[in-house]
């Protein structure tokens, strides 16, 4: 008989993803009444996306000054003063990318789109998504996905529910503003305990009955069909996680929230800044530790007086004027509000005394540049997460894949895939 221990959750592991085993009874498994604090703060990885990329005359550092010691773009000036603090990184791609108006459907993923035989639309699992069969294994939400609250086209999105996908490269839904993503996390459930348990009863009742279903059809199926068939099985076995997660947290209390209920009807610039509170506020209360949002592009403008279309805006090169000046414009406000959320992360102490930035790994960009064209992906990284090194304006080598960076920013947090995407190993760049 073998003497290994059993763990508490246990989970498979490929050499792309961690997926999560439901809680079962006979791994240890026991229902508790709060999630056990941790002996040091926990890890979190943030993702932060955006449509219609950036300026790219006053967005990038000057790539003849590699280092520390580079001229802060005018793009970038508002988070001068954590200039310290965060990194750029120039020369990424997603060399599948192909549509220079999706901003984040394969961002994270770095996915062919044509990578499936017969298909004109393929994805694969987001980089958050694996990161959260690990890090989501002790909180009420594995991960969450944040949304703006207008539509993702006018933001340059291209297609998905949110920015992340799941392992069998399928979209996962998310919420849409401020008011939304506060609700799911600090809204009461007020359904009776024993009724929650006959709910979840009844919804694993019918996958039962789904599952077996299933298994007679895939009798005498073709190659093909039975391909589409283990799709299927897939589906019902991330619903069957879902259904465990809900399990381990039925009688436990939402926290308190840390901040107000927003107020209804928000949109740009206040939006994102309020999204950004309750971001903190996920992590302040551990109720996740993995978060993206998909953010809004259109109603920014709007919100800060830009008449000009986003659409427009992107293909500033054709005729420069108003166009370049709205672009700009926009690069402002976003880091302004990102070295908002950069003060907040420092302002805010762990049980340990330490700050919330420090545990943080934290992505800003977008799988688009400008216009159409899709090499040097902006990318912005902050927090002490991931122990990569800050501070300093990367040049990495031409046409360097995008996923390298997500895949050092996952093992920094202690996801240890061998790869991502379509990786070709850690970014050594980035590594202090």
């Amino acid at each position: 008989m073998s003497t290994t221990p059993i763990r508490r959750r246990h989970f498979l592991q490929s050499s792309t993803a961690l997926i999560a085993l439901p809680a079962l009874e006979s791994l240890g498994f026991r229902r508790f009444a709060s999630a056990a604090a941790p002996a040091a703060p926990p890890k979190r990885l943030v993702f932060l996306g955006f449509g219609w990329g950036i300026t790219t005359e006053s967005w990038f550092p000057d790539i003849k000054q590699p280092g520390a010691d580079y001229t802060m773009p005018e793009g970038l000036k508002p988070l001068a003063r954590h200039k310290a603090d965060f990194s750029v990184v120039q020369g990424l791609w997603n060399k599948y990318s192909n549509d220079g108006h999706w901003g984040s459907t394969m961002w994270l993923s770095g996915a062919n789109r044509f990578g499936e035989p017969g298909q004109n639309f393929h994805n694969s699992i987001s980089a958050d998504q694996v990161a959260a069969a690990k890090l989501g294994l002790d909180t009420r939400f594995a991960s969450l996905q944040l949304n703006g609250s207008e539509n993702a086209e006018a933001s340059g999105h291209g297609p998905g529910l949110s920015m992340a996908w799941d392992v069998s490269g399928k979209p996962i839904g998310g919420h849409k503003g401020p008011l939304e993503a506060y609700h799911r996390l600090f809204s009461k459930d007020t359904t009776p305990i024993e009724q929650q348990k006959a709910m979840l009863a009844q919804k694993r009742s019918v996958l039962d009955t789904v599952m077996e279903n299933a298994r007679v059809m895939q009798r005498g199926l073709g190659k093909t069909d039975k391909g589409k068939l283990e799709e299927y099985f897939q589906g019902i076995r991330d619903i069957e996680t879902r259904l465990s997660k809900d399990e381990q947290w039925i009688g436990v209390p939402q926290p308190k929230a840390p901040v107000p209920e927003p107020a209804p009807g928000l949109a740009g610039k206040e939006e994102i800044k309020i999204m950004y509170d309750i971001m903190l506020a996920a992590m302040q209360t551990d109720s996740t530790r993995v978060l993206t949002y998909r953010q809004p592009v259109s109603t920014l403008l709007t919100s800060i007086g830009i008449k000009v279309a986003p659409h427009d805006m992107s293909h500033y090169h054709s005729t420069m004027g108003e166009k370049l000046e709205a672009s700009k414009q926009r690069d402002l406000t976003q880091s302004d509000l990102l070295a908002g959320l950069i003060d907040k992360l420092k302002a805010t102490k762990e049980a340990d005394g330490s700050r919330l930035f420090d545990h943080v790994a934290l992505a800003y960009g977008s799988n688009i540049r400008t216009e159409h064209n899709l090499d040097n992906c902006p990318t912005l990284l902050t927090g002490g997460g991931a122990g990569i090194k800050l501070g300093h304006n990367i040049v990495a080598a031409k046409d360097t894949p995008l996923c390298n960076a997500w895949l050092t920013l996952l093992h920094g947090v202690g996801v240890n895939v061998e790869r991502h995407g379509d990786s070709s190993g850690e970014l050594k760049e980035l590594i202090a």
